[in-house]
């Protein structure tokens, strides 16, 4: 058995604008100047405090803690009224690598467990990953935690596994746990940081992800 281990914000969804406007909020809230969409951005993938905490360094913690609060708040409110679209091709991809019977799917993901089981449910994925590995549970990535306890769940040893995403920290995290690592372009990393993290392969749209995954999991 394979295990193929999905990143979501910017690999499966394109959750940069509730990102962004949840970031804008939470910064505006406090008065404190709003970080450049790039920077924002750069940050996708950790998990929320050590995102914040990387952002404003030098702001105490408990005013990161607030910047977090007003985040969340804002971002809940934003899901509410439109939920992150999928990338064009992630759907159909998801339901066809679930269908195999010689692999399984699973996510690691810097979201919350509320975060990614509303938006499984909004695009009707429920029952497409065997393994769910969120923030709440784990230290932010680049540690290794999420994809170990993945790979612990599901039975299958590392190197019958991959692990998918658009930055840095997904590839550092893969590596870190031994599994193979496939780069996402059309992410919230540029190219150059995938491939200065290590990642094993580099795809450009999800028709060349499935051929990666074809070679890989033969």
């Amino acid at each position: 058995m394979k295990l193929v281990i999905f990143d979501v914000d910017g690999t499966i969804s394109d959750s940069q604008a509730q990102i962004c406007a949840a970031m804008d909020y939470g910064f505006a809230e406090l008065g404190l100047p709003v970080p450049p969409r790039a920077a924002i951005l750069s940050i996708v993938g950790l998990s929320l405090p050590q995102a914040v905490a990387r952002l404003v360094p030098d702001q105490p913690p408990e005013v990161q803690d607030r910047i977090v609060a007003y985040y969340k708040q804002s971002y809940m409110a934003h899901r509410k009224v439109e939920a992150a679209p999928l990338y064009p091709g992630a759907a159909d991809l998801l339901h066809r690598l679930a269908a195999r019977e010689d692999l399984v799917l699973g996510v690691a993901t810097g979201k919350s467990r509320r975060g990614l089981d509303a938006l499984i449910a909004h695009h009707e994925l429920d029952g497409l990953f065997v393994t769910r590995q969120v923030a709440d549970d784990h230290p932010s990535k680049p540690h290794p935690s999420m994809v170990l306890t993945a790979l612990a769940e599901t039975g299958v040893a590392a190197c019958d596994a991959v692990m998918i995403g658009d930055t840095s920290y997904d590839i550092e995290m893969g590596r870190a746990a031994g599994v193979a690592t496939i780069g996402v372009a059309w992410g919230y990393h540029p190219v150059g940081d995938l491939v200065a993290a290590g990642a094993g392969r580099l795809v450009e749209d999800f028709a060349a992800l499935e051929a990666a995954l074809e070679e890989r999991l033969a």
